[in-house]
Parts: structure tokens; C-alpha cells; sequence
């Protein structure tokens, strides 16, 4: 738990009535919110906060008859699969893996679409849930869904980038709005395995600027002694137009060899404009017997090239939170997770909104002056 005055999960499973789910009527099976969480963030013009929120419904009894049924969305509705009971590992309900090839495939047990949640100003009272307005499946390259968006405001308009997933690829895809809450597909921008693509808020000498986070299974070394480590990292790239973009020449933030994020690195709240430049919070993973341990950290990079990494906070701005979770005991198949997707500026604070758990939405106020002390060198 933080020291921070609010700290709190705002909307999580209960909150969700799959009556009105983009799901409800396509199958013949009782189904469940397995987490409502990694919630994109923004400020509308009426001044209440929007959250966009991640809804991962999955069957209630996904075993039947030795098999493990998974949703998928198949032309323009929903229908079941069947899959093996040997690949389906009972302590992580959230996939099933497929096969003994070369590389990891696996089936995902639940499927996400997004839900926005609109909040009072200071994101404390929920003021309306917008079933209407959700985000499903359209197309094959989101036949497993739609996960972890991320809202930026640009000028008059809002940007929100998801991973959509499938088969076919995991891919970066663009929606925009003229409101913050009525969001229309506007195109495929990253290809495969490219996630956690956060776009700035505010044009740099006239294009867009975005952190993006490529995966794969080769890293080459860095020299011995070198300050920093390979692996995944928070890499930068810049379009005239949001839909086509360029890799920058230079790296973003990369992990160090002497942080505690071992395992890997990744962006979290879109960057925002502040006084000393563009505060970025990320989430860097420390390795355990798990998935890791999730937490928040944050750098603060040049408002004119965002490669120059003016300092960073060695100390973790948020942990994952037990006590936060404690009255969704029942409920919890994942710990040690806080993976910050969203933040808005409060006046003297920051409104920084999270996943907990893969379970439910945490919504923080962090205070400015949190930023403004020397935590550190720059990354």
C-alpha cells in the first residue's frame, strides 16, 4: 500500500453487468468477468475523467466433456473452442497452451473488449458505465479480443491504441473520438508483437510521438560491463499523422544492468507535457516464481527530444497492494501486480489509474512534488 492521501480500486468484476456485454446472447454458456482492469484514462470536456476499460469475460465452466472451451470471435459473432484438457494449466485460468512446437502457442481462455467508465473529476465517484459505447471484436486480427488501451489527447481529438489479438498476429490498432468516450476504428498502425504503444499528448515541432515496446526472443548482448542490459525495451517512434509510423534512430528507455526490473521493461501511462518535460510512467518487472512483480517507475525525458532522459526514479512510484485486493480474495489468481495504463493532471496532483491484480482498476493521486525531487539519474 502507498502512502499517497487516495489509493483505491474504483470498478472491478462486480461493477460489470454482462446482460448488456457485446457477449450476451451469442452462447449457450453461463460466462464470468475474469478481471476488469488495465484501464486507459482521460480527461472529457465536461471535466469528468473517462476510464476505458479493459473486460476480460470468460466461460464460468470453461471444462466440459475432457475438453477446455475457449470464446472466439468468428465473423461478426461469438462461438466456442475446444481444446485438449492436457494443455490447460489450473493454476493460471487464463490460457490454455497449444502444442509441443518450437515456440509457445497458446489459446486464451477468457476474451477482452473495452468498456468506458465515465467518473467524476476526481475519479473517486463512478457517474455512468457506457455499455453502449463499447469496443468489441470486428475483424479476424481481433478474434481473441481487444486488450489494454491507451487514451491520449491531441489537440481536439482523442487517440486510443489497444493490442488487438489473434492467430494472425498481435497487432497495435488506432481508434479515435471527437468526445473521448464514442470511439471509431481508424486503422492496423503496429504489426506483430509490438505493444504497449503509448502516443504523447502534444505534437513535438509538428509530428506525433509515440513509446513503443517490440517483443521478441533474441537479444543481442551488450559489452561486458556495460550500464545497461538487453532485453525488451521502451523504444520511440514519430508519424506525421498518427497511422503511419517511423522508428526513431535513438533508443528510448532501455532496462539497466543495477535496476531491479530484471526480468523486463514496458510503457504505462501515455507521456504528458509537464513544466520540466514529458513525464512518462512505466512498469518494470522483477523476476519471481510467477509472472513477476509488477511496478510503476517513472522518467522525465526532454520536451523537445524525448531520447534525452533527464532523470528517473530509481524507487518505485507504486507496488502491487494486498491490502487493496483483500475484500476480492475469492476471486484472485494473480499477484503481485500493478500495471499503471492512464494518467491526467489534478491541479497540485496526478490522477494515475492502474490494473491491480489483473483483476480490478486502482485509481491514485500522486503528488507533484513526488516528481520534482532528485530520485535519481536519468536512465
Amino acid at each position: 500500500m502507498s502512502n499517497f492521501p487516495v489509493d483505491r480500486l474504483v470498478f472491478g468484476p462486480d461493477d460489470v453487468d454482462l446482460a448488456r456485454s457485446p457477449l450476451a446472447g451469442h452462447l449457450d454458456r453461463e460466462t464470468h468477468v475474469l478481471g476488469a482492469f488495465n484501464p486507459g484514462l482521460t480527461r472529457l470536456a465536461n471535466g469528468n475523467l473517462a476510464l476505458m476499460v479493459r473486460i476480460a469475460e470468460a466461460l464460468r465452466q470453461p471444462v466440459l466433456d475432457g475438453h477446455v472451451h475457449t470464446i472466439r470471435w468468428r465473423d461478426g459473432s461469438y462461438g466456442l473452442d475446444a481444446w485438449p484438457l492436457e494443455g490447460f494449466d489450473r493454476a493460471d485460468p487464463r490460457r490454455v497452451l497449444v502444442g509441443d512446437g518450437p515456440w509457445t502457442v497458446m489459446a486464451l481462455t477468457s476474451l477482452s473488449w473495452i468498456l468506458p467508465v465515465e467518473l467524476s473529476s476526481d475519479g473517486l465517484t463512478v457517474l455512468a458505465v457506457h455499455y453502449d459505447k463499447a469496443i468489441a471484436p470486428q475483424a479476424d486480427f481481433q478474434a481473441l479480443g481487444l486488450e489494454d488501451a491507451r487514451v491520449s489527447r491531441v489537440a481536439d481529438r482523442w487517440l486510443m491504441t489497444t493490442c488487438s489479438v489473434s492467430p494472425e498476429r498481435q497487432s497495435t490498432t488506432l481508434y479515435a473520438s471527437d468526445n473521448g468516450l464514442d470511439f471509431t476504428f481508424v486503422d492496423m498502425v503496429l504489426d506483430h508483437q509490438n505493444k504497449d504503444m503509448l502516443i504523447f499528448e502534444g505534437l513535438i515541432d509538428g509530428q506525433y510521438w509515440a513509446q513503443t515496446r517490440p517483443l521478441g526472443d533474441l537479444y543481442f548482448a551488450y559489452p561486458p560491463g556495460s550500464e545497461w542490459r538487453s532485453g525488451p525495451s521502451i523504444n520511440l517512434a514519430t508519424s506525421p499523422d498518427a497511422r503511419h509510423w517511423k522508428p526513431h534512430l535513438r533508443p528510448g528507455i532501455r532496462p539497466r544492468t543495477d535496476g531491479p526490473a530484471r526480468a523486463r521493461i514496458g510503457g504505462g501511462a501515455p507521456p504528458i507535457l509537464t513544466e520540466d518535460g514529458w513525464l512518462s510512467l512505466w512498469h518494470g518487472v522483477e523476476p519471481n516464481d510467477g509472472v513477476g512483480i509488477y511496478r510503476t517507475y517513472w522518467s522525465l525525458l526532454d520536451r523537445d527530444d524525448p531520447s534525452m532522459i533527464l532523470r528517473t526514479g530509481l524507487a518505485p512510484l507504486l507496488e502491487p497492494s494486498a491490502a487493496l485486493t483483500a475484500p476480492l480474495e475469492d476471486r484472485l489468481y494473480l499477484r503481485d501486480v500493478v500495471f499503471t495504463t492512464g494518467i491526467v493532471d489534478e491541479g497540485d496532483h496526478y490522477v494515475v489509474a492502474s490494473g491491480e491484480a489483473d483483476l480490478a482498476c486502482r485509481l491514485t493521486h500522486v503528488p507533484k512534488m513526488r516528481f520534482q525531487a532528485p530520485f535519481g539519474e536519468g536512465a
